[in-house]
């Protein structure tokens, strides 16, 4: 501190701002006498263009909590190399949302406060964070066994209603849709797009947004695209993240990936239920699946025919069988029931003649008896007739004393008047 002379309060020296600064400055500057790798997260660049000065806001989280934040400072002259370094070896620049290994002196100034000065940042270093994490999101995936949900669901014949998740700016988007609609064979899609953004942290939240809309209105599409033009690897670790894969893996409906590159595939690529290195091949891959429709329904047609002209072929064949089975059959038919009628007809002129006979006979029998019945005959056997009035008499309580009765004989007859016995 200060050897100056110093005003006291109850006893005790008043400092100045610039006292405690000062000695913050000599204590860290005798700490901290050399540069120290530091690894932590740049959740905010701060690069301005004019100056070529960065100053990137540094955090270390836990548990996806901020448990220490610490201002940087790269000065241009460094950071023109440090990034031009960066984006050779990633294929993208320096950006927030990315792990980095930096070499960075730390230093105090009573202007400005505490701050780490930035020398280097190894690249190599965020490429392997990212695969670090890419490794444990695909392990946690796994053991939740949601690895492979989105390749179980089911892509229909002709995926005709395609919700995209893109930038309506972006070239990928552009060649989606001009694949999509200027394909040779006329087919029609109906897309609908769903904007967001496409990479570094914002993408993880706006297309798991943009994924939440389309499951409200999930009967309207059939599969669900997501597109965005090329980039490097660093660009992509997003696709890596663990809740955004998550959202793909257990979406309801097929996704399709197309988010334009063709190395180091990402955790949300893989769980998709198709991944095309290109927005186009996704657009392919749609027609493709009208080709295969198209290429069944020509099957069946050609199997309807063949099957059609083989039904006919054995039902002529088999008609022809059974007309020629039918005049066979006719002709004997005929022929016995021509048999039989000859017969039935012998038998029946046979049956007539015996009925004739017997019932000639059985009327002769009648004829005698009746013959042998008649009046005349009884008669001829000593009988006679009785009449009163006209009528047979045949009980002597009808008549009465008086009356006069006619007795036929077989030959005559005689007339007699009643007269009872006392």
């Amino acid at each position: 501190m200060s050897t100056k002379t110093r005003d006291y309060f109850n006893e005790h020296p008043i400092y100045t701002l610039s006292d405690i600064a000062k000695s913050l400055q000599s204590v860290i500057a005798k700490t901290y006498r050399q540069p120290y790798y530091i690894k932590a997260e740049i959740i905010k660049l701060n690069y301005y263009p004019h100056s070529g000065h960065c100053y990137p806001e540094l955090v270390e989280k836990e548990n996806n909590k901020i448990v220490a934040q610490m201002r940087a400072i790269i000065w241009a002259t460094q950071f023109r190399a440090i990034n031009k370094a960066f984006e050779k070896l990633t294929g993208e620049p320096l950006k927030e949302g990315i792990s980095i290994l930096c070499l960075a002196t730390v230093e105090y100034s009573p202007q400005y406060g505490l701050a780490l000065y930035i020398q280097h940042i190894e690249p190599s270093f965020t490429l392997g964070e990212m695969v670090k994490n890419k490794l444990l999101t695909i392990e946690r995936l796994k053991k939740e066994k949601i690895f492979d949900a989105n390749k179980q669901t089911i892509l229909p014949l002709v995926p005709k209603r395609i919700a995209i998740i893109s930038v309506e700016t972006s070239k990928g988007y552009s060649d989606l849709m001009t694949t999509l609609t200027q394909n040779n064979w006329g087919y029609k899609f109906d897309c609908q797009l769903f904007p967001a953004i496409l990479q570094g942290e914002k993408a993880i939240i706006t297309i798991s947004e943009q994924l939440e809309k389309i499951k409200k209105e999930l009967t309207k599409f059939d599969c669900v695209a997501i597109i965005r033009g090329g980039g490097g690897d660093a660009g992509l670790s997003c696709y890596d993240d663990y809740q955004l894969a998550k959202n793909v893996a257990t979406f309801p409906i097929p996704v399709l990936s197309g988010i334009g590159h063709s190395t180091n595939e990402t955790v949300t690529e893989m769980v998709a239920y198709s991944n095309k290195i290109t927005p186009t091949e996704v657009g392919y891959f749609l027609i493709q699946q009208f080709h295969n429709f198209a290429i069944q329904v020509e099957d069946f047609q050609n199997t309807i025919f063949t099957k059609t002209e083989e039904i006919l072929k054995q039902n002529f064949q088999s008609l022809e069988e059974f007309q020629n089975g039918i005049l066979r059959k006719s002709e004997e038919i005929i022929k016995n029931s021509f048999q039989k009628l000859e017969h039935t007809s012998q038998l029946i002129k046979l049956f007539t003649k015996q009925i004739i006979e017997k019932e000639h006979n059985h009327l002769k029998n009648i004829s005698k008896q009746l013959e042998l019945l008649h009046p005349d005959n009884i008669l001829k056997r000593g009988f006679s007739i009785t009449y009163f009035n006209g009528k047979t008499v045949i009980d002597e309580k009808e008549l009465k004393e008086g009356d006069e009765i006619v007795t036929k004989f077989y030959r005559g007859e005689t007339q007699s008047i009643i007269k009872k016995s006392t």
